[in-house]
């Protein structure tokens, strides 16, 4: 087998060798056996080789022999033939019965190095042989308020998954859907008429937040004093007069706090409140009217929503992060779509109604089409019903979502949805909906894209009572951090140059805190961790990258490299850990998982600094080991940028 000069997969291509060299040996050992294709782990430690098999232990229980003396038995075998496999240097039994493949590091070298330079900003982007068309559905914040910390985190999960998917090789598009029809967007909508119009003043987004807290809260006040009024009039009825007393206090303690920071809105919308008799009647008036199509309403909602979705796009951008498609919700309630689907689904055997109420038997559906163990439901779970139609006549958010979702696979192959992990059950309800529909293969490629809250200690949040910490708070708090930490490592830099770091690693902390969790794992965000440039954030791998291009542009390299020269240790890691980015990645993107990406760009990081603490570049001997690290710290800068970009985040060239 001929070595090539260069691999989108260096580790994969030893690993090939190596599969290929066992299930050969295994063949001729065992000819009479019907083996399947062998297992390769990533062994504890180097000792142990670079891949290893168990394989011997399966075939010990069906032969009745001792896994070891399989084990000595195939190495002898496999070491006859390993000279015909260039990347492996030896095979190697080892108690209690594995097999171990030991690599030629000089070799694995060379292909790697010569590898990352070839493709560059390419390396580790290993393409998928059959593209898909994937729809990535990300943030779809309600366009009442700004984006807060909790959107942020699904804003940035949705664009690393979307920047992944599209490096793998799919045809991604970024969608955004836009939920301009629920009650929310009604009170906001009053709360504007209240003010005899929208007149935004500052950044769109938060002064539409304002006007949707201030009347919220307004509303929930004048609801409390009638339920109070109500309870008064009874009085076997203490304790819940007592409990709807103290949340009114809640609530009115609410309003100081908000009267405090927005006076003039909110002096404006209690004037023409207190002219309404009935408040919570003109609200649900004009959601009716508004899911009816009434211009008027129309016209107020959707300008509203513009507004507040401009404001988004300001603080999206500012992060890198695009949006291809803007799907209004209601525009799958006025085409009939919403109708369509609810009208089909009356049709099945699934659908009854109570007190008024349309409801879809869930159950049933999972039942009749043996879905449960498909969409991961627990044996001896039932399901809960889906309301399809409240009584009066107005439809609910995962029955407009139901003629999206048929929307979106008439333009795609895969669907992945980015919600909380709080809409598990909405999901769950959407496929089993798709699937009384006839849409069983579409609803088994909707991927409910999970992820859990982020944590601010001390901080409770709440978008009805304006209590939040705004994405646009967040980014200028880092960015602000970030200029303080580069100023005082980099005091002589101009100061516009400052500025431009500060924006890009303040931004990149930010984004790799909200990433570098499992997505089903609550983020705690402390400004400690977030912004630590000695280990694990976005700061610390940017300094590396920016490390090394310091290295490189201080290199004077006269001789060619040598990669074989390479033998320390730490060398030896690095060269494994470049070689095994592409594996990482395609690990990475096949299972949804970004976070594996912020773990493996954090420890090449860690190594790398490792062996800038421990080892000479520029000043190493002979010139061709020079050569050689110079080459090693290149291939560092370009897997460290790559990996970075996938997640979004810029690897600056200084710090």
């Amino acid at each position: 087998m001929v070595l090539s000069e260069m691999s989108v997969n260096p580790f994969g291509d030893f690993r090939n060798q190596c599969m290929r060299l066992l299930s050969e040996t295994l063949k001729e050992s065992f000819p009479s056996l019907n083996l399947q294709p062998p297992a390769l782990d990533i062994p504890p430690s180097s000792k142990f080789g670079e891949l290893s098999s168990s394989i011997c232990f399966d075939l010990a229980k069906r032969i009745h022999r001792k896994p070891l003396d399989i084990a000595y038995q195939l190495e002898g075998k496999a070491e006859v033939k390993a000279d015909l496999f260039p990347l492996i240097k030896t095979v190697r039994a080892e108690k209690p019965g594995y097999i171990n493949f030991f690599v030629d590091l000089p070799k694995l070298a060379s292909l790697t190095l010569c590898s990352v330079k070839t493709l560059n900003f390419e390396y580790g982007y290993v393409r998928v042989e059959k593209p898909e068309r994937i729809i990535v559905e990300h943030t779809s914040a309600n366009p009442i308020h700004p984006m807060h910390i909790g959107h942020a985190r699904n804003s940035v999960l949705g664009d690393s998954l979307a920047r992944m998917l599209e490096a793998r090789g799919h045809k991604v598009t970024r969608h955004f859907y836009i939920d301009d029809v629920g009650r929310q967007s009604a009170v906001t909508a009053y709360g504007c008429k209240l003010l005899g119009g929208l007149k935004p003043e500052g950044k769109p987004d938060h002064y539409i937040g304002a006007v949707y807290s201030i009347t919220s809260c307004m509303l929930e006040i004048h609801r409390l004093k009638k339920a109070i009024a109500e309870a008064r009039k009874h009085f076997n009825r203490v304790e819940d007069l007592q409990m709807l007393q103290r949340k009114q206090d809640g609530w009115i303690s609410v309003a100081a706090n908000l009267k405090e920071r927005f006076p003039d809105l909110f002096d404006k919308i209690l004037e023409g409140f207190s002219k309404v008799e009935d408040p919570e009647f003109k609200v649900d008036d004009m959601l009716r009217r508004y899911e009816m199509g009434d211009e008027e309403v129309k016209s107020l909602i959707r300008g509203i929503s513009e507004v507040c979705i401009e404001g988004f796009k300001q603080t999206l951008s500012r992060c890198g992060i695009s949006i291809d498609s803007w799907d209004w919700e209601s525009i799958f309630v006025w085409n009939g779509d919403v109708d369509r689907c609810i009208k089909a689904l009356r049709n099945t055997s699934f659908t009854f109604e109570r007190n008024g109420v349309l409801e879809l038997d869930a159950e049933k559906i999972a039942e009749f089409l043996g879905l449960k163990e498909v969409f991961g439901v627990r044996d001896g779970q039932e399901i809960p019903s889906l309301t399809l139609i409240r009584a009066d006549g107005t439809s609910l958010y995962t029955t407009r979502d139901i003629a999206y979702s048929i929307w979106k696979f008439k333009r795609a192959d895969r669907v992945i949805n980015v919600i909380g992990m709080e809409q598990k059950l909405a999901q769950l309800h959407l496929k089993l909906a798709l699937c009384a529909l006839g849409y069983v293969d579409e609803a088994k490629k909707l991927i409910h894209f999970a992820y859990n809250h982020v944590r601010l200690p001390g901080k409770k949040m709440s978008g009805r009572m304006g209590q939040y910490v705004t994405f646009d708070e967040l980014l200028d708090e880092a960015v602000a951090m970030a200029y303080d930490e580069v100023s005082k490592r980099s005091p002589s830099l101009d100061e516009g140059l400052k500025k431009r770091i500060s924006e890009i690693v303040g931004i990149g902390a930010v984004k790799y805190a909200l990433v570098e969790t499992d997505p089903l794992k609550p983020v705690i965000f402390t400004w400690d961790k977030v912004l630590n440039f000695e280990r694990n954030s976005a700061p610390y791998i940017q300094y590396s990258h920016a490390r090394a291009c310091s290295i490189l542009r201080k290199a004077n390299v006269t001789v060619n490299g040598d990669p074989g020269l390479l033998k320390e240790r730490i060398e030896r890691d690095l060269i494994i850990m470049i070689s095994r980015f592409p594996e990482i990645f395609v690990d990475a993107v096949e299972n949804l998982k970004p976070h594996l990406i912020a773990d493996y760009a954090n420890s090449l990081a860690d190594k790398f600094n490792t062996f800038y603490a421990s080892f000479p570049v520029m000043k190493a001997k002979p010139l061709e080991l020079s050569a050689a690290r110079i080459m090693l710290v290149d291939a560092v800068r370009i897997t460290l940028h790559n990996a970075l970009s996938l997640l979004g985040i810029e690897a600056p060239e200084r710090m």
